[in-house]
């Protein structure tokens, strides 16, 4: 059920339209004018990510504006050395990772 994007060829106005089958034919009309001179235009798309995939992308020493504007990236070095040397995180850094990864302040911190 796709959703296909149409620009009017009269006032210019961009429209969204739902269909229900790919093989259904669409005879759109323009709602801010009523003209029917509709053109179907390329629909911006957007793809997820993983964490996985993010860190792929994004090995350790190599930090692009990209890495730092991804919120799961926050603590990530600081998981990654506790890992590293074998040693158990303690509670309170996981909460203050998760809670800074889930748009919270840090405690103590005012943003």
């Amino acid at each position: 059920m796709p959703i296909y994007e149409y620009r009017c060829q009269e006032c210019r106005a961009v429209e969204s339209v739902f269909v229900r089958s790919v093989s259904n034919h669409v005879a759109p009309s323009c709602a801010a004018c009523g003209s029917g001179t509709m053109e179907r235009r390329m629909s911006t798309f957007a793809t997820g990510k993983t964490v996985s995939g993010v860190h792929e992308a994004n090995p350790v020493g190599s930090r692009s504006r990209d890495y730092y504007s991804d919120p799961r990236n926050i603590g990530r070095h600081v998981e990654e050395s506790f890992a590293r040397h074998g040693v158990d995180m303690p509670d309170s850094v996981r909460q203050s990772i998760d809670s800074a990864r889930s748009g919270e302040a840090p405690k103590g911190l005012d943003l």
